[in-house]
């Protein structure tokens, strides 16, 4: 990638890991603001093979949004970068289109040179108004805040770790192309823990963990899923906010790796019928100091009151959830039961239908999974309802949780509807964003048919909010 011309930074993987590690550390320990920008920007200055700043943020649809930036302009223009919100579906309307961007240091990575390109770096920023207070419909800024005020005022500190599926298909650009072809076709037909050591989609599983590994991610296991070309690469929890931002930068490695590859990596819920779909299984635990509150040796299951407290409240606000937790058409049809569907609201040790599932846990790993989570959910939508529901929404005392509640919705205008007569879900995303996202989630719902039958519609993948682009929405 180097040449005489250009002598752009490439670090190798193992220094990678190192660096992005230390990062992580610094975010943990919640290092103060000023000291991370001082640092960053000192070492962004020293540092010549460094050409470009990536900034990226999230949609209120959850999609990555990426702006490069000169690092010599970056330098000098930090607190006063802007962009065009009427640009981005579900942000600002073009009479009042300007929005700041502001850079949090904390979240800071170095890049793998062979997956990005040489001589980048990429750091995350806050959306603000243009008067510098922080925009509503960030709901990335939203979580950070939600969080850091509970570590002040309780001394609660939320731990998240996601497991997310999704498949291998052959071919660059896939999706796009599903409108011509109709058909998505699997790099390999083996199976679960079955794919030989140099096939594609085993190839493709190191090469996206490796880079992962590198930029931080800590992975415990990778390997191919149930279904025909699925994969799944797990990784150690961390707070909430890392976890939502490793979030899509898992997604990004991944669909970056399988495009240098020739093939595309794709996070639709059930892209294929007759086989498993892909979920976000999203485990959640809260602790105090070096407490695991949501443990207790005598408690059912192992699960303390307040876990159990917690899970009450989620199973009771399941149909206000749901529309955020599967935001999608195409989600609903992963929510088909004869496919371990996790679409019964109940808990259970052992249910895999269940919508919230209690892992085997000790003192440090006692916690729940939510199964219910399609891999295209907004992550720091999902996380921050599920945190803010489970510790101030409302519980039915008597409620036993392994009894279920019923099913949740089976399809998306089912979940709009409870979506929008939620008092709720008005109470922590506000009313005018609620609205916005159900108007986009309407919007891609009328352009599909209602019913979803068995075969996959066109348009449930063209209106996809992480297939189309907002050029294709300007059309209407």
């Amino acid at each position: 990638m180097t040449s005489p011309l250009r002598d752009f930074l490439e670090i190798p993987y193992d220094e990678l890991e190192e660096l992005n590690l230390q990062m992580k550390a610094l975010r943990l320990a919640r290092t103060p603001v000023d000291i991370l920008r001082e640092e960053r920007c000192r070492y962004l200055a020293d540092e010549k093979r460094i050409k470009a700043v990536t900034v990226c943020f999230a949609d209120l649809e959850g999609r990555l949004h990426m702006l490069d930036y000169d690092k010599k302009f970056l330098l000098k223009s930090a607190d006063n970068l802007t962009f065009d919100g009427s640009s981005i579906r579900g942000f600002s309307r073009q009479a009042e289109s300007d929005l700041r961007l502001a850079i949090d240091w904390a979240a800071f990575y170095w890049l793998p040179a062979d997956v990005f390109g040489p001589g980048k770096v990429l750091v995350f920023g806050d959306v603000l108004e243009p008067d510098g207070t922080p925009y509503s419909a960030d709901i990335r800024s939203r979580l950070k805040r939600y969080v850091d005020d509970l570590y002040r005022r309780d001394g609660l500190v939320c731990h998240v770790a996601t497991e997310i599926e999704g498949f291998l298909f052959q071919g660059q650009r896939a999706e796009q192309r599903f409108r011509e072809t109709d058909r998505f076709e699997f790099i390999t037909t083996s199976g679960y823990y079955h794919s030989l050591p140099g096939d594609a989609l085993r190839l493709f599983i190191d090469a996206a963990a490796e880079a992962q590994r590198a930029m931080g991610f800590a992975n415990e296991k990778d390997h191919p899923e149930v279904a025909p070309s699925q994969f799944e690469m797990n990784y150690s929890y961390t707070e909430a906010p890392i976890a939502a931002d490793q979030v899509l930068l898992y997604k990004l490695v991944c669909r970056q790796v399988a495009h240098k590859m020739g093939m595309t990596a794709s996070f639709l819920p059930k892209p294929v019928t007759g086989v498993n779909g892909s979920g976000m299984h999203t485990n959640l635990s809260i602790a105090r100091g070096d407490a695991n509150l949501f443990y207790d040796s005598a408690g059912r299951d192992g699960i303390s009151s307040f876990g159990w407290s917690f899970i009450n409240r989620i199973l009771h606000h399941a149909r206000d959830l749901c529309l955020i937790l599967n935001s999608s058409v195409n989600a609903y049809r992963r929510l088909d039961p004869h496919y371990e569907a996790p679409n019964e609201i109940k808990a259970s040790p052992v249910d895999r239908g269940a919508m919230i599932r209690i892992p085997i846990g000790n003192a440090r790993s006692a916690r729940i999974e939510v199964r219910s989570i399609a891999p295209d959910a907004n992550p720091y939508l999902a996380i921050y309802s599920l945190l803010r529901t489970g510790l101030e929404g409302a519980e039915v005392p008597t409620t036993d949780p392994y009894q279920p509640l019923g099913i949740l919705p089976d399809n998306i205008y089912d979940a709009l509807d409870h979506f929008r007569a939620s008092a709720w879900i008005k109470e922590i995303i506000g009313g005018d964003v609620a609205e916005r996202f159900a108007a986009a989630k309407q919007a891609s719902a009328d352009r599909c048919p209602r019913l979803l039958g068995t075969i996959i519609k066109r348009a449930e993948i063209q209106f996809h909010h992480e297939v189309t682009n907002q050029h294709l929405w300007n059309f209407f």
